[in-house]
């Protein structure tokens, strides 16, 4: 998956800001993915990467969605331990001629999204799925033509999680698999600032399964 400059939650969010109007804010056996020790060893050299630029982002006053009085006292976000479990190679199935739809958020703001896929993997024995969106507004936007949408709720959300769920960002696959990397789960930005305006999780992406992987709560 190529890196995006800004999280889509990021990006979303500054839609939002700056607009008013727009929302914001990713095998062929059916099996977890064995890595060898190798690609482990990269898998976890990436994670480590993402987390450090989404501290980074959360550090910056012009890329914060912490408050002022918040982000004075942040020393970085809390993560799960990294753990290659939650990084399963899913097989992707698109759904073309998908309507599109207007998604709820946590304002009356209902942005255009239809799903472009299903993502169906095993985790720990048990084989689950999660639908795939595509923004249609930031679809428009350059560098992000690719960009698909996978908020999901767990058994994690609510307690050791945020209880409005959590976003994972991913790409367009060129074939029929996809990387889902729970480690680089994060919040959506009204987690830290209700000034947000973010996207609910559709009642269809619920694990029963707890996803101990990517960004805690705040808090």
């Amino acid at each position: 998956m190529k890196g995006f400059k800004l999280t889509a939650a990021l990006l979303l969010g500054v839609l939002v800001l700056t607009s008013c109007k727009d929302d914001k804010h990713y095998i062929a056996k059916e099996e977890t993915v064995n890595f060898k020790l190798s690609d482990s060893a990269n898998a976890i050299e990436e994670i480590k990467a993402f987390q450090a630029e989404l501290n980074k982002e959360f550090k910056n006053g012009d890329s914060s969605p912490l408050t002022e009085e918040d982000r004075k006292t942040f020393k970085g976000l809390d993560f799960f331990p990294i753990d290659t479990l939650f990084r399963v190679t899913a097989r992707f199935e698109e759904t073309p001629f998908e309507p599109s739809f207007r998604m709820k958020t946590t304002t009356d703001r209902a942005p255009e999204y239809k799903r472009y896929g299903i993502a169906s993997f095993t985790l720990k024995g048990k084989e689950y799925r999660l639908n795939v969106y595509q923004s249609q507004e930031l679809m428009l936007v350059e560098g992000y033509e690719d960009y698909l949408f996978i908020p999901f709720l767990d058994a994690t959300s609510g307690t050791e999680t945020y209880g409005g769920g959590r976003y994972l960002d991913a790409t367009i696959p060129d074939g029929t698999t996809m990387v889902l990397d729970f480690n680089k789960a994060y919040n959506p930005y009204c987690a830290y600032n209700k000034r947000y305006s973010c996207p609910l999780v559709p009642k269809e992406n619920t694990l029963d399964v707890s996803i101990k992987a990517g960004v805690k709560k705040f808090h």
